[in-house]
């Protein structure tokens, strides 16, 4: 069965070989590793404003603390995504504010959020979903025309880009998951991504206990709750080993989505995604619409070839009971939607066997 997705992991030789290192050096706490891959994702998001994590959910959840959200505030989100999005908002006390998502593409639409700011709103969570980048330039509108922050979530779009540059550069709270399926995975870990630095020392409290890092624990003084968030050395030598090869592994991502945006257009019963103007998908998953689609996954899983929707929609969840409200475009979206393989496990043959078994029928 070809996957829908499959962890990358470096040659064995050169991973083993540097754990065995780190494993036995004394120091698996963070460290070292830790600050050293800290740089090097830097300079791939060319963003000298992040921290890393033990999460994408923990990046979550300090950006909500940064950006200010308290219980009792709103925060218009999507149910279009894995779940830590919003029950980290749910965490904090704070209540998600179910924005419509775009028929078209799965992704939050900018239309249906002004619609729902109020006086309470205090973010706006920008999923991209599945490696599809949001409509940026009408969300920077609304951020700037209400003053209120954007927090986006990159777990699926390590890579992806706006206006040429990397996602993670333009908005006040970016995060990213290496959770064991992502594009790139440390086997657990995340990042959070900084517009500006004003609040990066905070942010690094906040993932130690509220203490310091530049200073003994004698010299301490907690002023602020912080949790227990950190990357430590052994993640941290996996991300090591993993930047050597990231811009290769995303690359066969981006060139099989890409494959796909030609190879199936035209055929009956599918209909492409639209992406948004001036945004570069990073493609973890391809995605697309299709007609009667248990037909489809059955036909396609009979060929050998897994296609699901993967996530169930958020605001199902009992959780988030009192948030319900009507989405009939996320109602159209979700009747038709389905992923299929792209990932760097895909090669040539592969996705022309993937392209053939779709346009063949089902």
């Amino acid at each position: 069965m070809i996957p829908l997705v499959k962890p990358y992991m470096p040659p064995r030789e050169e991973l083993m070989l540097a754990l065995e290192e780190i494993l036995y050096s004394g120091y698996i706490a963070t460290g070292q590793a830790v600050y050293e891959f800290e740089d090097q994702f830097k300079d791939y998001i060319d963003n000298p404003n992040m921290i890393s994590l033990h999460s994408g959910t923990d990046a979550l959840h300090i950006a909500y603390i940064l950006a200010g959200i308290k219980p009792g505030d709103e925060v218009i989100s999507t149910p279009m995504t894995a779940e830590p999005t919003n029950t980290t908002i749910a965490m904090i006390g704070a209540k998600v504010v179910w924005g419509d998502v775009d028929p078209h593409n799965g992704l939050l639409d900018p239309n249906s959020v002004r619609s729902l700011i109020t006086e309470k709103t205090r973010a706006i969570v920008l999923v991209h979903y599945a490696g599809m980048v949001c409509d940026m330039g009408e969300f920077y509108k609304i951020s700037k025309e209400y003053n209120i922050p954007i927090i986006e979530d990159c777990a699926h779009a390590l890579g992806s880009k706006y206006n040429g540059k990397m996602t993670g550069n333009y908005s006040d709270y970016t995060i990213y998951s290496l959770q064991a399926i992502k594009h790139m995975t440390t086997v657990d870990g995340g990042f959070l991504a900084l517009k500006n630095g004003e609040q990066l020392e905070r942010a690094k409290c906040l993932r130690w206990f509220g203490l310091s890092k530049d200073k003994s624990r004698l010299e301490n003084d907690i002023t602020e709750v912080g949790y227990k968030y950190a990357m430590n050395n052994v993640n941290a030598t996996i991300g090591l080993c993993q930047m050597k090869h990231v811009r290769e592994t995303i690359g066969k991502y981006i060139a099989n989505g890409k494959y796909y945006d030609e190879a199936l257009k035209g055929i009956p019963g599918v209909e492409m995604v639209r992406y948004n103007k001036n945004t570069e998908p990073s493609y973890w998953l391809y995605t697309m619409k299709v007609e009667r689609r248990d037909d489809f996954c059955r036909m396609m899983e009979s060929n050998g070839i897994l296609a699901s929707q993967l996530h169930h929609r958020s605001d199902t969840h009992s959780i988030f009971k009192e948030s319900h409200r009507e989405l009939p475009q996320m109602e159209e979206w979700y009747k038709s939607f389905v992923h299929i393989p792209c990932g760097w496990w895909v090669d040539d043959e592969t996705r022309q066997k993937i392209g053939d078994t779709i346009r063949n029928g089902w």
